[in-house]
C-alpha cells in the first residue's frame, strides 16, 4: 500500500512539474525568448524547488529512465540529420576533433586556477569541479579523492545550466534576433505524423538505447538512437521525422529535470557556486569562441557550428541548442562526446599519477 501511493504521489509530481514546464515554456515562446521550451521549463522548475523542495517536493526524484527516453528521441532527430554530403566536412572535422585536447587542457588549467585562487577550494574540489565534462564521471572520482561533494555537485550542475542559459542569449544579442523556435525555426516535420510514424520513432530510440547499453558507447543515452536513426536515414528504407510537438516535449523534460537539480542547494551555496561558475562559464566560453574562430579559418566550418560544439554544456543540451539553430547537429553531439571522452580519460590519468589533497 505504501508503495503504491509512493509511485502515485510520483507520478502526481512528475505530471504536475512537466505540466509547470511546459507553461514556462509557452510563456518564454510569447516573450521571444531563446530556446523557450527547454529555458522556460527549467526555470519554472527552479522556482518550484525555491518554494517546495521542504515541501510538496521534499524526497522527490525525477524518474531517470522517462527523462532517458526523451533524450533518446533527442538523439533519434539529431541522426535524421545526418547527410551523406557531410562526408566532405571529414577533414575539418578532425582538425577541429584534434583541437579539442588542447582546449579541454586550456579550460580545465584555467578553471582549476579560477575555483582554488578565487574560491579558495579544496585541491581536490578545485580539480574535479574544474573539468570542462564529465559530470558523473567527475562526481565519482572527486568523493574518491576527498573533495565536497555537494560544492563538487553544485559546480558541475551549474557549468551546464550556465553555458545553456548565457550561449542563445548571447547568440540572441548578437544576431538581432531570438534563437531557436522562438524565432520561427522549426526542426520537426511540417505535416503531421502519423501514428505508425510516432511508433517507429520511438522503437528507434528504444532500440539505440538498448545497443548503448550492450556496447557500452560513450553518453549512450543520446549516441545511441543518433547512430541508429543515422543508419536508417542514410539507407533510405525508413524516413524518420520527429513532429516539433515531440520535440518540444522533450525539450520541457530536459529542462524540468535539469532544473529539479537545484534540490538541496542552500542559498548561501547557490549564491557563491554561481558566482564562481560565471567566471569559470565565462572563461571557457571566450577560450571556445577563439578556438572556433581559428578553426573556422583553417577548416572552413561555419564559426556558430564550432562556437556551439566548444561550449562546455552538457551534450543533450548543446545538441538540442544545434537543433534549434537550425545547425548540424551531428558535429555538436560528436564534439561534446569526444570532448567528454578526453576529460575522463585526463581525470584517470590524474587520479592514478597523483594525489589530490582534501586541505
Amino acid at each position: 500500500m505504501y508503495g503504491t501511493t509512493l509511485t502515485l504521489r510520483m507520478i502526481w509530481l512528475t505530471t504536475a512539474l512537466l505540466v509547470l514546464g511546459g507553461i514556462g515554456g509557452l510563456l518564454a515562446q510569447a516573450l521571444h525568448l531563446p530556446m523557450p521550451f527547454m529555458l522556460g521549463s527549467l526555470a519554472s522548475a527552479a522556482a518550484a524547488v525555491a518554494l517546495f523542495q521542504h515541501g510538496t517536493l521534499r524526497d522527490y526524484r525525477f524518474p531517470l529512465k522517462f527523462r532517458t527516453l526523451f533524450i533518446g528521441l533527442i538523439g533519434v532527430m539529431i541522426g535524421t540529420q545526418v547527410r551523406p554530403d557531410m562526408i566532405n566536412e571529414l577533414g575539418g572535422v578532425a582538425i577541429s576533433l584534434a583541437a579539442l585536447s588542447v582546449f579541454v587542457a586550456l579550460a580545465h588549467a584555467g578553471n582549476y586556477q579560477i575555483f582554488r585562487r578565487l574560491g579558495g577550494y579544496s585541491k581536490a574540489t578545485a580539480y574535479f569541479a574544474g573539468t570542462p565534462g564529465g559530470l558523473m564521471e567527475s562526481l565519482v572520482m572527486g568523493e574518491r579523492a576527498g573533495a565536497d561533494l555537494a560544492l563538487l555537485t553544485a559546480q558541475q550542475f551549474l557549468r551546464i545550466i550556465i553555458v545553456i542559459t548565457v550561449l542563445p542569449t548571447a547568440l540572441s544579442l548578437w544576431l538581432g534576433h531570438p534563437v531557436g523556435s522562438a524565432a520561427g525555426i522549426t526542426t520537426g516535420a511540417a505535416a503531421p505524423v502519423p501514428l505508425l510514424g510516432l511508433g517507429l520513432i520511438v522503437l528507434a530510440a528504444l532500440a539505440g538505447l538498448g545497443i548503448a547499453g550492450l556496447i557500452r558507447l560513450p553518453a549512450g543515452q543520446i549516441t545511441g538512437p543518433l547512430l541508429l536513426s543515422a543508419a536508417i536515414t542514410l539507407t533510405g528504407a525508413v524516413d524518420l521525422h520527429l513532429p516539433f510537438w515531440l520535440i518540444a516535449v522533450a525539450q520541457v523534460v530536459v529542462g524540468v529535470s535539469l532544473g529539479l537539480r537545484f534540490t538541496g542547494m542552500s542559498a548561501a551555496m547557490l549564491r557563491r557556486s554561481l558566482g564562481m561558475s560565471l567566471v569559470s562559464g565565462g572563461w571557457m566560453l571566450l577560450l571556445g569562441a577563439g578556438f572556433a574562430l581559428a578553426l573556422a579559418q583553417v577548416t572552413g566550418l561555419p564559426f556558430l557550428h564550432l562556437l556551439i560544439s566548444y561550449a562546455p554544456g552538457g551534450v543533450t543540451e548543446m545538441s538540442v541548442i544545434a537543433l534549434g539553430l537550425a545547425m548540424n547537429p551531428a558535429l555538436v553531439s560528436l564534439h561534446h562526446v569526444v570532448r567528454i571522452l578526453l576529460t575522463v580519460g585526463f581525470m584517470s590519468l590524474a587520479e592514478k599519477g597523483m594525489k589530490l589533497d582534501a586541505e
